[in-house]
């Protein structure tokens, strides 16, 4: 909790000056059931107008400068919690930007969500009531108490019985409410995946026809929130009607032994109207406990989801030191004894790979589903670090680079196209900080969309909706590989980025992507496709069992054979 609160840092002054306005209203409220009782013993009692209209304007300009106060210390109270919510909203999405897949992977999408939302938002309206009047609620029951003993101490006496004991008990509340909310924010988290997954697969569901599941498991999330949260609401609640009913108890007795004092000349009657007022003030302010509770223990689950995040250790750190000076020139790629498997398991993906690919070269990557095509190419960029062996780009281990060092020089196209919402220009242009509209044609041209970008009604202003939804498969291949183009990459990494285009389109693509002066590691299930590259790597379960050339391959692999059968039938050996 005390990561996230250091943002308030930068605010100390205006809360500080939000605070003390908060105190002058306090001041004000303390004070005046003091100078009521001395209107009324003063001049009710002596019927003395002088006195009444004195004390009168006196109550009414502290009244004024508690208006005055009260609206300056929500101006700065406002300042400071939406200050200060910027700031972790903006740390937060800083430190996920910077998370590898292996800490992607510990939360789920939805989790992270809601951090940014409900968790955010839970503590910045916290921060705000906070500097408005959930300090006040307790220094008003100590205030009063303080004031009751200053107008008549026997009387106050019960306020050191009642105070105590109900300060205990809420101390156990909280204890027992912060837990609540933790669990109550979690299944907030299982609502929101369940959403987000039937948002993103509505089109499947409607396929399948499997709305009455997906209803049934929707319904099963939000009843576990509903009854969590009411479970939590009515304990925290429940402390409310305790609370009241010990002070409604202690005003009963002050006014029964206040009466008996003033009968008996030992209190006057503005004394007893007074301790009242301090009575009644003090229960009101412990009645705002419950709701001070309820929004401590909610703050407290949210402050430690965040912290978990923010104080999450990044198992991929960027090299700091590297030399500004090194760039990626030539393309060289170099895998040697390469041994990798992902965090949490200790199953290897990838065992003792060793494999060279010069700069210019294509590289054809070919293997089952699961042998661990993608997870080696994942490690290039270093989304993964290797556990074992190393991996060198222009003979320099790609650790000696920086991320935006060797990131920057490679045009990454992933197995599921991802487009964001906005235009086509908008989509290939993310490639590139700056890219010229003449560079976004020519990358669209040579990825084979720009004919199909030109037959959309606003063309390249066509907006796209979240993640490409009005956009068929292999238009969402070939804007991604737009994209990875108008880097103008020294290494470009297709992993299985053109299985929805035709053989033709693919073709024309392939023949395109040979002005580049770049080398090409494509990830492919066709034959026609690995064919075309300089050699073809064979991988199966995560080892490596031939490269070499198409024709070597047919000479020496009966795998490859079989591959190339598959898909051709008897006339493979025609394949070229």
């Amino acid at each position: 909790m005390r990561n996230v609160f250091s943002f308030l840092k930068p605010y100390k002054l205006q809360a500080v000056l939000a605070f003390l306005l908060m105190l002058v209203e306090l001041s004000v409220e303390l004070l005046l059931p003091l100078f009521l009782g001395l209107m009324i013993d003063q001049g009710v009692m002596n019927q003395d107008i002088n006195n009444i209209v004195m004390w009168g304007s006196i109550m009414i300009g502290l009244a004024f400068i508690s208006l005055i106060a009260g609206v300056l210390n929500s101006f700065f109270s406002s300042h400071v919690s939406f200050a200060f919510g910027y700031d972790i909203r903006q740390k937060l999405f800083e430190k996920i930007q910077g998370f590898s897949f292996a800490n992607l992977n510990q939360y789920p999408t939805s989790g992270l969500v809601t951090r940014f939302t409900n968790d955010i938002r839970q503590i910045q309206n916290t921060v705000f009531m906070a500097l408005r009047i959930m300090a006040k609620s307790p220094l008003t029951v100590v205030g009063g108490v303080i004031m009751a003993f200053v107008v008549n101490a026997r009387l106050a006496v019960v306020f050191l019985v009642t105070v105590p004991l109900l300060i205990l008990f809420l101390l156990w509340v909280l204890k027992i409410a912060s837990k609540l909310f933790t669990k109550v924010q979690g299944k907030v988290d299982d609502v929101n995946r369940v959403m987000q997954e039937n948002l993103a697969g509505m089109r499947l569901i409607k396929a399948f026809t499997r709305r009455d599941y997906e209803e049934t498991r929707f319904t099963e999330a939000n009843a576990g929130l509903a009854d969590t949260t009411r479970k939590t609401f009515r304990f925290v609640e429940s402390s409310t009607p305790v609370l009241l009913f010990v002070m409604n108890m202690s005003i009963i007795f002050i006014i029964w032994f206040g009466n008996t004092q003033s009968i008996a000349g030992q209190a006057n009657v503005g004394e007893v109207v007074t301790m009242v007022n301090y009575a009644l003030r003090v229960a009101m302010a412990i009645s705002m406990f419950s709701f001070i509770i309820m929004a401590l223990s909610r703050t407290k689950a949210s402050a430690y989801r965040i912290d978990e995040v923010l104080s999450l250790e990044v198992d991929l750190l960027d090299n700091l030191e590297a030399d500004q000076e090194m760039a990626v020139t030539d393309g060289k790629v170099l895998y040697k004894n390469v041994s990798f498997h992902y965090p949490g398991t200790d199953k290897p993906t990838l065992k003792d790979i060793t494999f060279t690919v010069n700069g210019g070269e294509k590289l054809a990557v070919i293997g089952a589903t699961g042998s661990g095509k993608t997870s080696m190419f994942q490690l290039m960029p270093r989304l993964y670090d290797v556990n074992n062996g190393e991996i060198f780009v222009d003979d320099q281990p790609i650790t000696s680079y920086s991320f935006e060092q060797i990131r920057g020089s490679i045009g990454y196209v992933p197995q599921s196209p991802l487009l964001f919402s906005g235009t086509i220009t908008d989509n290939i242009a993310w490639g590139k900080k700056d890219a010229m509209t003449e560079e976004i044609i020519q990358a669209a041209k040579d990825a084979q969309i720009h004919e199909t970008i030109m037959e959309l009604p606003n063309q390249y202003e066509t907006r796209v909706g979240q993640k490409g939804v009005n956009l068929s498969g292999g238009q969402k291949q070939r804007i991604s590989i737009a994209r990875a183009l108008i880097r103008k990459p020294k290494i470009l990494m297709l992993d299985d980025s053109t299985s929805a285009l035709d053989l033709a389109t693919e073709s024309r693509l392939l023949d395109a992507l040979e002005k580049y002066n770049c080398t090409i590691l494509i990830i492919t299930q066709k034959v026609s496709t690995a064919s075309s590259a300089n050699r073809i790597l064979l991988l199966n379960e995560g080892e490596i069992l031939n490269i070499g050339t198409h024709d070597e391959l047919l000479k020496t692999s009966q795998l490859y054979k079989t591959i190339v059968e598959s898909q051709f039938g008897k006339e493979y050996e025609h394949v070229k």
